[in-house]
């Protein structure tokens, strides 16, 4: 129908202009009811897609399988990859590494040679649901099952528990971050890391208060007087580097470094021997890693005659 000054006119005479306007936000309100509905049925499967996370391969030969106990059967398990003893006899230090949601400990074999060759052991913990472990995941039973493992590493004779290192990616690092404010680690490395899936919710329209796993990581940092490093890629779609950028405004004292990646190649192309530069720089400082040895110094050719 054409509107007109005569026609809407008739419309708010008779009523049936405020009929339609009321017509209409009712379809739009059940429209969002349901809109989050979806959300909230679907959020556990959109931050915890275990099922395409399946185990793909035997443990390696040189990691060793360490599992928990869960309250409902069965157990989740954890890899640890010892570093080779150095000369002087003492316990190594030791990365945690939380993994991403769609990822395993299985795939992991860059973060486990690049520490390595820094002289650390790798500690692999998997999630709930995920690969070998059982049990569903969850914010709060993750949460819960990163404090147990923490407490055994700590047990162990070939780690030097002062020296325990926190990485994690992605929703990984919402992990490192929580087990660092229970558990204070010597450092902390935060990747590609949101700031909270809370303010990722508004951005689908979803009030936060609906969310089942919050991982309110910004409020967590501006917490925290750890050693931080926090990692970003400039082009990540998937957790934008403003999610970066506000941690490390967070964070008191953090460092804050930027690679051209986007969310899932990061580091990017030929970025990949600055980052276990500025990985093996951090963990010098808080004394985690020894400073390497200056080079001795080439002999100097006999004066002439």
């Amino acid at each position: 129908m054409k509107l007109t000054l005569k026609s809407v006119w008739a419309e708010l005479r008779y009523g049936r202009f405020w009929g339609r306007i009321m017509a209409y936000l009712i379809i739009f309100i059940l429209a969002y009811v349901l809109w989050c509905v979806l959300l909230y049925s679907w959020q556990d499967r959109l931050v915890w897609p275990a099922e395409l996370s399946q185990a793909q391969s035997a443990r390696p030969k040189n990691a060793e399988a360490v599992s928990l106990p869960i309250e409902r059967g069965g157990a989740v398990e954890a890899w640890f990859f010892p570093a080779k003893p150095d000369e002087s006899g003492k316990p190594a230090p030791v990365v945690m590494y939380f993994h991403g949601n769609a990822e395993l400990i299985d795939q992991q074999d860059r973060i486990i040679e690049g520490y390595a060759k820094l002289g650390l052991s790798v500690f692999l913990p998997e999630y709930r649901g995920y690969g070998r472990s059982a049990g569903k995941p969850s914010e709060k039973e993750i949460a819960a099952d990163m404090i147990r493992f923490y407490d055994r590493l700590i047990r162990r004779p070939d780690v030097d528990p002062s020296r325990i290192v926190l990485h994690g990616r992605s929703v990984g690092g919402g992990v490192a971050a929580d087990l660092a404010m229970r558990r204070t680690p010597a450092a902390l490395i935060l990747e590609s890391t949101f700031s909270s899936l809370a303010a990722m919710a508004l951005k689908f329209g979803a009030p936060p208060f609906l969310l089942k796993h919050p991982f309110r990581t910004d409020r967590v940092v501006e917490g925290l007087d750890v050693p931080m490093l926090i990692f970003h890629g400039t082009r990540d779609t998937v957790v934008p580097v403003s999610n970066g950028r506000r941690l490390h405004k967070l964070a008191r004292g953090s460092t804050y470094v930027e690679y051209n990646s986007e969310h899932n190649d990061f580091p990017g192309e030929g970025n990949e021997e600055a980052y276990w530069r500025e990985i093996q720089a951090f963990l010098i400082r808080p004394g985690v890693l020894s400073a390497p040895k200056p080079a001795p110094a080439a002999p100097q050719p006999p004066p002439a005659p």
